[in-house]
């Protein structure tokens, strides 16, 4: 199996690298240090199955498996150290293929990217009893998009330029949001869809 794989994390890359190569049937093909490389890399060495951290700079995990979901006919596995609930949803409907938590060992790793290569798919057991405990989101699509603005330090003016919105449809979305979410701001409404994972 040809394998890429993508952290930003230079000790945690190598080690997966290293203990991945141990096995007989991997072959790691190509590595990144974040999302937008692991993009560049699948297109160029085409892997049977990519490996990407949740938490990367420049494309997320997420974004990044989306992207090279919709140009190859690869398989992903997701790995992460902050499971937060929303994630798994967002990830199984990007149809990513395996999900885990970076706690699990080599080995069990190798036979969670057999198990995806093979065309299954493998949720950790604890991180899917979260998410199937946690509640749902009750954002909009539009509320989430603007919220999802709301991390970063753009002014409303910059957020309706990005989406392509009214200044006042935005205000209107984020007013909806901080209800929704009991929050006084729109950065703490941001924060809060954050730890749940919707955004």
């Amino acid at each position: 199996m040809r394998l890429l794989v993508a952290d930003d994390e230079h000790l945690i890359r190598g080690a997966l690298v290293a203990l991945l190569g141990l096995e007989p049937d991997i072959e790691v093909v190509a590595t990144a240090e974040n999302g937008r490389i692991a993009i560049e890399q699948a297109a160029e060495h085409l892997p049977d199955v990519c490996l990407l951290d949740l938490e990367m700079p420049e494309a997320d995990g997420l974004e990044a498996a989306a992207r090279i979901l919709a140009a190859h006919s690869t398989r992903v596995v997701i790995v992460t150290r902050h499971a937060r609930p929303g994630v798994l949803r967002r990830a199984l409907a990007s149809k990513v293929s395996g999900f885990v938590p970076k706690s699990t060992p080599a080995e069990e790793l190798a036979d969670v990217i057999r198990t995806v290569a093979a065309g299954k798919r493998y949720v950790d057991p604890e991180i899917a009893a979260t998410a199937l405990s946690a509640e749902r989101c009750p954002l909009t699509e539009r509320e989430l998009d603007v919220v999802r603005h709301s991390r970063s330090t753009l002014s409303v003016q910059q957020i309706a330029d990005r989406l392509h919105l009214a200044p006042g449809t935005v205000r209107n979305y984020l007013s909806s949001a901080m209800t929704k979410l009991d929050a006084a701001s729109r950065h703490e409404a941001a924060e809060r869809a954050w730890e749940q994972g919707w955004i």
